[in-house]
């Protein structure tokens, strides 16, 4: 008899297990098939910072949330509707974000004494009424996918460790999604061993064929596509885009890109990925060390290409004399950081948005540098493109302030026309600019205030750099106290004359009295928490920062024109602090540090909670 189809207009399923179960790549096939068949997605990995972090505890679950749907969407999902847990560890360390009701689908196998012991379970949560909220759906996954690759010449414990294949076949079968990207996938990736490649497609097939004929399943699940617009879309991670921008700044800015970095993460994908477009004439080197990797893009910057070192926040603390430097020889350097839960080694793993204040001013003496925060993992692209445009434009060192919420998480992005992008291009000194056919290489573009850019050993441009104080025009060694004075106000004014876009609010009506202010990664949980006020009838105005230093020209007239201004912030309220001391704004600032962003249903409820306080 045909099972009956319901149809959902969205769906939040999180895949959790061991940091060896193969969740993220699990959760990443079934993303990938869920953008082929064109839903709107957006993804949440969630794992532990050790390479092998200890089995069946809970410090080592890894998990891998994905919300996709037939409409707009713009987070991950505040809580899962379905929970595939591969051991007890999963099932405990997951539960509290279940709401009553919510499908789990549990692996009996691994729920032994042993592994309940580990996790503090008196007794089998599956056998007893603990689990009486939730839809318990308990499949013993790895014995089904031991027993399906019987036929294959592979020991017990290699077979079990398709296990996870076997899950998403389950899972693509119960929400319809298509299976020849996976298998295909399969295919090219145990290319050189092909019994693994077949043994993993047999398990995922097992999965399915499980699904459908099981009794334990008699509903699946249909979401049909989402209407988005119309374009040539592929599903991508921040850092993902982050690299393609940087490619496509390169090719805009007709310079030559070098990346040095040092693996760090969650950053070390952007060095990944960059590493592979060599056609492009990208560089990439891996340095020794975070100092060497920005010393080798700032002279690479020297030597006249789009220099750029990517890293996070423990790696920017040790590159900020070499940031100092790049502000005062003025050359165009591109420092991404890729931000994550600190201080110090933190949670290597974890999302924060705490290096505000450092980007801004973690560097000794007057040192201004522009400050740039894509909004989602797609807008990683944009925002990678604006950094080198003024970087280039200006002559200046910018920070890029991604994190890792933006960097491993995903949703499609429309691929732009190559026509569409700008041309962020500027030339070369080549001749003396003096009156005397002299080069004045401090001599300033009267309109950006940035000096000459010349390539070394240019005839007749010869010319000295570094970090001693220079003197204007000339660049010749200068400890004059008026020239110090002038060089600063100087490098001051041309960060603080950049042109930026006027800060843009969303208030439908016009009428609203709470504006809610984010930056950065914010911006989905931020505007989701928006959508449910406005649905509710309730009304509310927001606005989001990209660029942070400068700020919008109208910043401080769209802060004084609204009752409240409430600003979330995954820190202890850095950017509050700016905007009250510069604006005199008495900012609601809303803040949590927990290596999670923020939920749209919280932010819905410190909204309504502002808009109630009248």
């Amino acid at each position: 008899m045909a099972k009956q189809v319901q149809q959902l207009d969205r769906v939040i399923i999180r895949f959790a297990g061991d940091s060896g179960d193969g969740m993220q790549l699990t959760g990443d096939r079934f993303t990938a098939g869920t953008a082929e068949f064109g839903n709107d997605l957006s993804t949440l990995p969630n794992f532990p910072a050790e390479i092998r972090a200890p089995q069946g505890t809970l410090p080592g679950v890894s998990s891998f949330q994905l919300h996709f749907a037939d409409h707009d969407i713009l987070t991950p999902g505040d809580a899962p509707n379905v929970l595939v847990a591969m051991n007890p560890a999963a099932l405990k360390a997951n539960l509290g974000d279940l709401p009553r009701g919510a499908d789990i689908i549990a692996n009996t196998d691994e729920f032994t004494k042993r592994n309940l012991q580990k996790v503090g379970y008196a007794a089998n949560p599956l056998e007893d009424d603990s689990l009486a909220e939730w839809r318990v759906h308990a499949v013993p996954l790895t014995s089904l996918t031991v027993k399906a690759l019987e036929g294959f010449d592979l020991s017990k414990k290699d077979a079990e460790r398709s296990k996870n294949m076997f899950a998403l076949g389950l899972l693509s079968w119960l929400y319809h999604r298509p299976t020849e990207h996976t298998i295909k996938f399969l295919e090219n990736k145990f290319a050189k061993k092909p019994e693994i490649a077949k043994a993993n497609i047999a398990a995922f097939q097992a999965g399915w064929n499980y699904g459908e004929t099981t009794e334990s399943f008699s509903v699946s699940y249909e979401v049909k596509p989402a209407r988005l617009a119309p374009g040539v879309y592929r599903n991508i991670s921040g850092n993902q885009a982050l690299a393609y921008g940087l490619i496509a700044a390169s090719v805009q800015a007709k310079l030559p890109l070098f990346l040095g970095s040092y693996p760090i993460t969650p950053a070390s994908d952007i060095l990944h990925e960059l590493s592979k477009h060599k056609r492009f004439g990208i560089r990439t080197f891996q340095a020794e060390d975070e100092i060497a990797g920005v010393g080798a893009a700032l002279g690479a910057a020297f030597g006249g290409a789009l220099g750029v070192t990517t890293t996070s926040g423990p790696g920017v603390a040790l590159k900020a004399e070499t940031v100092g430097l790049a502000v005062t020889t003025e050359l165009p350097l591109i420092i991404v950081d890729v931000q994550r839960a600190g201080p110090s080694t933190g949670m290597p793993t974890k999302t924060e948005q705490t290096d505000l204040l450092m980007a801004l001013y973690g560097r000794n003496g007057e040192s201004p540098v522009p400050v740039v925060a894509p909004m989602s993992p797609s807008d990683c692209f944009d925002a990678a493109i604006e950094a080198a445009r003024i970087a280039v434009k200006y002559r200046t060192p910018v920070m890029l302030l991604s994190d890792g919420y933006l960097a491993n998480g995903s949703e499609p992005w429309r691929l732009p026309e190559v026509s569409d992008l700008p041309d962020i291009s500027q030339e070369f000194t080549t001749a003396p600019n003096g009156e005397d056919g002299t080069f004045l290489p401090f001599k300033r573009d009267t309109e950006t205030l940035a000096r000459p850019w010349a390539i070394p050993g240019t005839a007749g441009l010869e010319h000295r750099i570094g970090g001693i104080e220079k003197a204007d025009g000339t660049g010749n060694i200068s400890y004059d106290p008026d020239n110090h004075d002038l060089m600063v106000r100087t490098r001051a004014a041309k960060i603080a004359g950049i042109d930026v876009p006027d800060l843009v609010v969303d208030d439908p009506d016009g009428d609203a009295k709470v504006l809610v202010v984010g930056w950065g990664s914010t911006y989905g949980p931020i505007a989701a928490a928006a959508r449910r006020i406005r649905a509710g009838g309730g009304k509310v105005a927001q606005a989001h920062l990209r660029h942070l230093n400068p700020l919008p020209a109208n910043t401080g007239e769209v802060l004084k024109r609204y009752d409240k201004v409430l600003l979330p912030e995954i820190n202890l309220g850095q950017l509050a602090l700016l905007l009250r001391a510069r604006y005199l704004v008495d900012v609601i600032s809303y803040n949590r540090v927990r290596g999670l962003p923020f939920k749209a249903e919280e932010l819905a409820g410190v909204i309504q909670d502002v808009i109630d306080s009248d």
